[in-house]
């Protein structure tokens, strides 16, 4: 590969990601990452990918954490740096991964949250008031999908009794798949194939779904709460309910067995709160 401008060259590693085979999530959070790093690099009057240093990742990093991004976030967009870097030095672009020099921001990562039982049971009747919000509500819950996959499922997604997400087909239980017909029953007709959209037939974003959420969390009383809790809650009442952690990684679609074993570990650990999820 030639060396292009820095653009162009997100474009070639963007267009490489779908060559094999990653999720739309993926890329478009490695494509936003990637963007928000070369808008500092043009600041800095960087336009040539073998000028970049260390210090320039390591500036970058540092920038964004004194703009109030978390330690996470900030370490999460080092692994798109890295990555991207390393896909140039495999194509010959550069020599050297300058970002490798560069340390992760230690941060100290809070346990899982899972929901109680109480908890769990008022969010969805709760969410039975809107057919849209309660569709969200029981596929966030019982089959554990992440907020992006979530926001980008298709109708023609929705294979009988089973989704199909990221190439793995994840099983629908009888109150997921009636709570997605009967709002579809309500929903306004589009002809882009989204499942979830708003009043007026556009795509429901991310951002949108995160306010319904909170929303629901806000009005029942849920506090420290986000829509991660509840894909953990799903995953955690999983492993409880004697599921192997191998069949729930792949449903979840995690890339490491270990980061479905974390939550195993949180579960022997608080067996506690077995009894307080009982049966969901």
């Amino acid at each position: 590969m030639q060396s292009q401008d820095l653009r162009g060259l997100i474009n070639a590693f963007i267009e490489n990601l779908k060559q094999s085979g990653k999720s739309n999530f993926t890329i478009i959070a490695y494509k936003k990452d990637l963007e928000q790093f070369i808008g500092f690099l043009v600041s800095e009057q960087i336009n040539d990918v073998k000028s970049v240093t260390k210090e320039h990742v390591s500036g970058f990093i540092q920038k964004l954490i004194t703009e109030n991004y978390t330690k996470k976030s900030a370490s999460r967009k080092l692994n798109s740096i890295r990555t991207f870097f390393r896909f140039l030095k495999q194509e010959e672009v550069i020599s050297q991964n300058p970002s490798l020099e560069v340390s992760h921001p230690k941060y100290t990562q809070s346990p899982p949250r899972i929901l109680s039982k109480l908890e769990y049971r008022g969010l969805r009747d709760f969410a039975k008031e809107d057919s849209r919000t309660y569709a969200i509500v029981e596929l966030l819950l019982q089959t554990g999908l992440r907020i992006g996959e979530l926001a980008a499922i298709n109708v023609s997604d929705i294979k009988d009794d089973s989704l199909i997400v990221a190439k793995r087909s994840i099983p629908l239980n009888k109150a997921v798949k009636k709570a997605i017909d009967d709002y579809i029953q309500v929903r306004h007709k589009t002809e882009d194939g989204h499942l979830f959209v708003t009043k007026t037939g556009r795509p429901l974003l991310i951002r949108n779904i995160r306010t319904i959420i909170s929303r629901c969390f806000r009005e029942i009383g849920i506090d420290n709460a986000k829509v991660q809790d509840l894909r953990n809650t799903f995953i955690a009442y999983q492993l409880m309910s004697g599921a192997s952690i191998s069949y729930i990684s792949k449903i979840v679609g995690h890339k490491r067995l270990s980061s479905t074993e974390k939550y195993l570990n949180l579960v022997k650990e608080a067996p506690e709160k077995k009894d307080r999820l009982g049966e969901l």
